[in-house]
């Protein structure tokens, strides 16, 4: 199996353009949809199951500062493909941060969500399970 998904596996349609010809922004735009999805799943498997803690958990993960932790922790572990598609996210021109973000962590935080959803539609759903276990490999013993 090449890890590959087509159009059955996916929720709904795939891209217009390939993943590697995508703006980043763009990339981010999915990306951020399905970090928060994963994440989500990650806490509800967990035994505390109370709405104000899930979101209270989540935000640790899928806030710009979070996201940035843990992109350092994704570094040492991306392939030289998976970083040139991080530096494209982390430059691109991606608007205004939140008002209670930092620029430089929304500029990663843009960063990873565009790995995510470059991985996402190009299929390789086993690398982003391997990304995300190393994500909640420390945050998730807390």
């Amino acid at each position: 199996m090449s890890g590959r998904i087509d159009s059955n596996e996916l929720l709904f349609h795939l891209p217009a353009n390939k993943p590697q010809l995508m703006n980043p922004v763009v990339l981010a735009y999915i990306g951020d949809a399905v970090f928060e999805l994963l994440v989500r799943q990650y806490l509800i498997s967990l035994p505390i199951q109370k709405s104000h803690h899930l979101h209270r958990e989540a935000t640790k993960f899928v806030s710009a500062k979070g996201q940035r932790t843990i992109l350092e922790r994704w570094q040492p572990h991306l392939t030289e493909e998976e970083a040139d598609i991080v530096r494209r996210g982390r430059n691109a021109k991606s608007g205004a941060p939140p008002k209670n973000a930092d620029h430089a962590d929304y500029r990663l935080a843009t960063a990873l969500e565009s790995l995510v959803g470059y991985l996402y539609y190009e299929g390789r759903i086993d690398r982003l399970r391997e990304l995300i276990t190393i994500a909640i490999g420390v945050e998730g013993q807390a």
